[in-house]
C-alpha cells in the first residue's frame, strides 16, 4: 500500500462521495475510482458500499480507516522530527493522558520550555490508560500520564509529585452528601457510573470486595465531563478522581472521598528503549529537574 493511496482512501471516507473527494484531491473521478478499486483488489476486501449519492464504509473499510489514520499520523510525526535542526530545540511533543491534576505539572514544565524554546509545540491526547497505552505502543505518543500500577516491563517511567483521591461525584441534595467519607455499603444499592479503564475496574472490585457485576452499574464513561452531566441529571453516582469537575460555588455537585482508599499515584511513562526527538528529550530533562527540586512532601498539585 502506498501512502498516497491511503490518503486518497481517507479523503473518500471523509467526503462520503467520489466526486467530492476527487475535487478535494484535484484528481479526475475515473482516476480516483481506479485507485480505490486497485486498493480493494490488493487487500482482497470490499471497502465501500456504493450508493447513488453516497458511499459508506464496510466493516473492513472502517478498520482500514482507523489503521490508515494511524499510519499517516505516524509518518507525519516522523517527518516533522527529521525536519528539525540538529542544533535547535524545536518540533512537536505528543502527550496523552486521562483527566488528572497531574497534567498541571506537565503544563508548568511546558510553560518553562516555552520560555526557552518557543519552537516547541504540544499535542495533547485525552483518553484513559488503555487508550494511551495503545497509542504509546504504536509510536503515536511520546509520553503518557497514567495511574499506577502499570506494566513496568513495557514502559520506563517518572513518578509525578501528585496523588489523586478516589471518591464519588454526586448531587449536593443526595443523602450521601452529608457524609465525610463513602464506605462500600453506602453504594451497594445506588446507581453507579465508573470508568471503562480495565485497571480501574479491578480497583473498584477490590474496594467493594465483590464482583463489579454484582453492583448496580447504570453506565460507564471514558472521560468524566460527560459523566458529570449524567450525575447532574440524577442518573447515578460517578466513581472518579477528585479535582476534575468544579464542585465549588453554585455547582449542584459535590465530591466525597472513599474510605480507606489510598491516593492514586501518577506517572509519566514512555516506551522502553524509546528514541526521543530533541524536544521530547529536553522536556523530560526539565520535568525530571522540576520533580527533583520540589519538596518530597507534595502529595497533590493545587
Amino acid at each position: 500500500m502506498e501512502l498516497r493511496v491511503l490518503r486518497y482512501f481517507l479523503a473518500v471516507a471523509r467526503e462520503e462521495n467520489i466526486s467530492a473527494a476527487a475535487d478535494y484531491l484535484h484528481l479526475t473521478q475515473p482516476t480516483l475510482s481506479r485507485q480505490l478499486m486497485d486498493l480493494e483488489e490488493e487487500l482482497g476486501k470490499k471497502l465501500f458500499i456504493r450508493g447513488n449519492r453516497k458511499i459508506t464504509l464496510t466493516d473492513d473499510g472502517v478498520l482500514l480507516r482507523k489503521r490508515a489514520s494511524e499510519i499517516i499520523e505516524l509518518v507525519e510525526k516522523t517527518e516533522l522530527e527529521f525536519r528539525s535542526s540538529d542544533e535547535a530545540i524545536a518540533g512537536d511533543i505528543h502527550i496523552g493522558g486521562g483527566e488528572s491534576q497531574a497534567m498541571r505539572l506537565v503544563a508548568r514544565t511546558a510553560r518553562a520550555m516555552q520560555a526557552r524554546y518557543p519552537g516547541v509545540r504540544y499535542h495533547l491526547y485525552s483518553g484513559n490508560a488503555d487508550d494511551v497505552g495503545e497509542r504509546l505502543d504504536k509510536g503515536l505518543l511520546d509520553f503518557g500520564i497514567i495511574i499506577e500500577p502499570f506494566d513496568h516491563k513495557k514502559y520506563d517511567s517518572l513518578r509525578l509529585l501528585t496523588a489523586d483521591r478516589w471518591g464519588v461525584l454526586m448531587r449536593r441534595d443526595s443523602p450521601l452528601a452529608r457524609l465525610d467519607f463513602i464506605r462500600p455499603e453506602d453504594l451497594l444499592d445506588k446507581p453507579l457510573l465508573h470508568s471503562r479503564q480495565s485497571r480501574i475496574r479491578e480497583g473498584i472490585q477490590n474496594w467493594f470486595g465483590c464482583d463489579i457485576d454484582a453492583l448496580n452499574i447504570v453506565g460507564t464513561y471514558n472521560l468524566l465531563f460527560n459523566a458529570s452531566l449524567m450525575v447532574e441529571e440524577g442518573v447515578g453516582y460517578a466513581l472518579c478522581l477528585d479535582g476534575l469537575i468544579n464542585t465549588t460555588g453554585d455547582s449542584c455537585l459535590c465530591f466525597r472521598p472513599l474510605s480507606g482508599q489510598q491516593p492514586a499515584g501518577m506517572a509519566l511513562v514512555w516506551k522502553r528503549y524509546q528514541v526521543f526527538s530533541k524536544a521530547a528529550e529536553k522536556f523530560l530533562e526539565l520535568l525530571r529537574e522540576r520533580i527533583e527540586n520540589s519538596p518530597r512532601t507534595v502529595s497533590k498539585i493545587i
